[in-house]
């Protein structure tokens, strides 16, 4: 069973950087696809970034690309979200998911989730 701890959420202040990170454990097979959504209040969750776990390739949502930039340490069964140039519009409850099979954006594809992190970008 996957299980996936995010950290790293706080307060920034706009044009500012954090990063985010996301243990995970029970990934037993290596064609795991990871990724980052968010979710702000009153809107619904929205697709931020993905890799692959076997090849480390990365997809972007255009509200991410240019600023965020997502890697993974096999080594340490984790996955980062870099995120630069911070605005308001950043500001959610950022989860990382999982899914065994190839790329998707679609929350409902991911099958396992962590319990989310706050990011709050001050302007």
């Amino acid at each position: 069973q996957v299980q996936l701890v995010e950290s790293g959420g706080g307060l920034v202040q706009a044009g500012g950087s954090l990063r985010l990170s996301c243990a995970a454990s029970g990934l037993t097979f290596s064609r795991y696809t990871m990724a980052w959504f968010r979710q702000a209040p009153g809107k619904e969750r929205e697709f931020v970034g993905g890799i692959s776990w076997r090849d480390g390739s990365t997809y972007y949502a255009d509200s991410a690309k240019g600023r965020f930039i997502i890697s993974r340490d096999v080594a340490k069964n984790a996955v980062h979200l870099q995120m630069n140039s911070l605005k308001s519009e950043d500001t959610a409850v950022y989860y990382c998911a999982t899914r065994l099979g190839s790329q998707a954006i679609t929350g409902s594809a991911f099958d396992s989730w962590g319990q989310g992190t706050q990011v709050t970008v001050s302007s």
